[in-house]
């Protein structure tokens, strides 16, 4: 059994690509462990249901029909290496211009 660890793999700007589903996205927010609702979490098949104890990470996703924002536990993501860009409107309003496959942070943190 993997032991999820408490620092995250993945960064803000970072395009990342689900393992299974089909879509990917830009990290633009990091959970250190699950902190979304109880009733969020349940609505996951039992079977495919991640741990609680590893980051989250919060994206601007996107599939070729649709954009949304996407709750994603580490375990089911993977860097993308596509090196294209992402369509999602609302990067653009947290970050700077695509470049070597990721995106710069335009905007100062908390």
């Amino acid at each position: 059994m993997r032991i999820p660890s408490k620092s995250a793999k993945y960064n803000l700007g970072q395009v990342v690509r689900h393992r299974e589903h089909p879509f990917r996205g830009v990290v633009f927010d990091v959970d250190p462990e699950f902190a979304n609702t109880e009733e969020w979490y349940e609505s996951i098949p039992e079977e495919s249901r991640p741990s609680r104890n590893q980051p989250f990470y919060h994206l601007y996703a996107e599939t070729e029909a649709t954009y949304y924002v996407a709750y994603v536990s580490e375990q089911n993501l993977v860097p993308d290496h596509s090196g294209e860009p992402l369509e999602h409107p609302e990067v653009m309003e947290m970050f700077g211009e695509f470049q070597d496959g990721r995106y710069p942070l335009q905007i100062g943190l908390n």
